[in-house]
Order: C-alpha cells, then sequence, then structure tokens
C-alpha cells in the first residue's frame, strides 16, 4: 500500500518550483492533490492533466491563499469536489528582495501576506474538518532564512520565521485532537528560479553547503511525504531542515 493511499491534500502554489514537485512526488504515493495557483494557468492545466494520468483525482484551483475569504471558498470547494481533506501543504511564497533601507513598505506588507497570512488564512479555514474527523497533517514551508536570517531578505526571513512561530503554537493547541502541525525549512534548493541566477553565483552556494550541492524539489517533497503519512505520527511542533547541512 502506497503511503498515502486515499488521502486528500491541499497544496497551495503548486503550478511550479517546490510546490509542484509536493504535488508529483504525493500523487506518485497514492494522494488525491488539490492545488491553488495564482496566475500560472497553462502550468497548472498541464500539472492537473500530469497528476490525473497517475489514476489520481487532482484538481487546480485559481485561488490567493493570502486573502481570507477567498482562502475559505476554496477550502469549500475541495470539501465539495473530494468529500474531505487529510493533509495541508502551506507552501504558497514569494521574495522582493531588498536592504531594508531601501525596502518598501508595500514589498514588506505583500509578503508577510503571501508568506504568512496565507498560512494563518488556510489553516484556520481547514481547522474545523480537521477537528470534526479528529485528524490531520499541516505542514507549513518555512525556509532557513527563518531560522538563521539573511541580509536583504527581512521580509522574508520575518514570514518565515512567523510560520515556525505559528507551526509550534498551532501544535500545541491542536495535539489533543490529534492533528499534527510542523515545518519544513529548506536550503538552496534549484529550481526555474534558480536557474536564471549567474552560474559562478550558484556554484559558489553549492561550495558552501556540506553536501556540496544544491537541493531539489523531491528533495523537500520527500520530507513532506515523511511528515505527511502515518510514518509521522509521533511527530509535531518540529522543524525539518531540508539544507544540505547549511545550519549544522
Amino acid at each position: 500500500m502506497k503511503l498515502l493511499e486515499g488521502k486528500v491534500a491541499i497544496i497551495t502554489g503548486a503550478s511550479r518550483g517546490i510546490g509542484r514537485g509536493i504535488a508529483e512526488v504525493f500523487a506518485k504515493n497514492g494522494a488525491n492533490v488539490a492545488f491553488t495557483y495564482s496566475s500560472s494557468v497553462a502550468s497548472a492545466e498541464a500539472l492537473e492533466a500530469e497528476l490525473n494520468a497517475l489514476g489520481i483525482k487532482a484538481k487546480g484551483y485559481q485561488s490567493n491563499a493570502a486573502d481570507f475569504n477567498e482562502a475559505q471558498t476554496f477550502v469549500e470547494a475541495v470539501l465539495a469536489d473530494f468529500g474531505t481533506v487529510d493533509i495541508l501543504i502551506n507552501n504558497a511564497g514569494i521574495t522582493k528582495d531588498n536592504l531594508l533601507m531601501r525596502m518598501s513598505e508595500a514589498d514588506f506588507d505583500q509578503v508577510i501576506d503571501v508568506n504568512l497570512k496565507s498560512v494563518f488564512n488556510m489553516t484556520k479555514a481547514i481547522q474545523k474538518t480537521f477537528l470534526k474527523q479528529r485528524a490531520g497533517s499541516i505542514i507549513n514551508i518555512s525556509s532557513v532564512v527563518g531560522v538563521s536570517g539573511n541580509a536583504g531578505q527581512t521580509n522574508y526571513a520575518a514570514s518565515k520565521a512567523g510560520a515556525i512561530g505559528f507551526t509550534k503554537s498551532v501544535a500545541l493547541e491542536l495535539g489533543s485532537r490529534n492533528i499534527r502541525c510542523n515545518a519544513i525549512a529548506p536550503g538552496f534548493i534549484e529550481t526555474e528560479m534558480t536557474a536564471k541566477l549567474n552560474e559562478d553565483v550558484v556554484k559558489g552556494w553549492r561550495e558552501g553547503i556540506p553536501l556540496k550541492r544544491g537541493g531539489t524539489a523531491e528533495d523537500v517533497a520527500n520530507a513532506c511525504l515523511f511528515l505527511a503519512s502515518d510514518m509521522s505520527a509521533y511527530v509535531t511542533g518540529q522543524v525539518l531542515n531540508v539544507c544540505g547541512g547549511m545550519l549544522t
């Protein structure tokens, strides 16, 4: 039997990058997948077709998790389409990097809204379902930057550190109802976004990592698979660093 056989997972921001990798690994392990995307309609349709071809049910929804009402409406739609939800992956995120001296209020607010407020919105929206079934796994995608900080990313670091604090508090609140909440802190993950960077810069980053390589979306997805499955039934309130040893 596959690790997530018959489970229903919500994944926000899954049309590309880490979110897409999670969706693919979950589908291969038997999960039905409901995912959100913001504007990449073609990518979302391609992912939906790819996942459904694996013999599970998958559906993409154009929805903004940073909007409280849209998050509520989205979860209601998923429950109507899938009947239940067992796993929530809060993955939606953006960056708007700049030194604090040059960072605008708008850039700070937008990163907090997309990266942190969305975590509150989605968890709030799914909480009633998880409480009713006395089961559920919530996984928040944070970052090593949320643990260690990073110059030029005060907004991003604050949002990802906030996600960790939120994770630990939810774990304490909902643990008695068999609802688990954990976070994953990826390090340097090579995606289509990093492929646009200067190769010498990327090479320098790789050299600074003990494992001497960047991570892949599948590396993060496999960590999510563990935390979403019954293999981690006694794990909650934890932060799993998927960073090649950057934080050791």
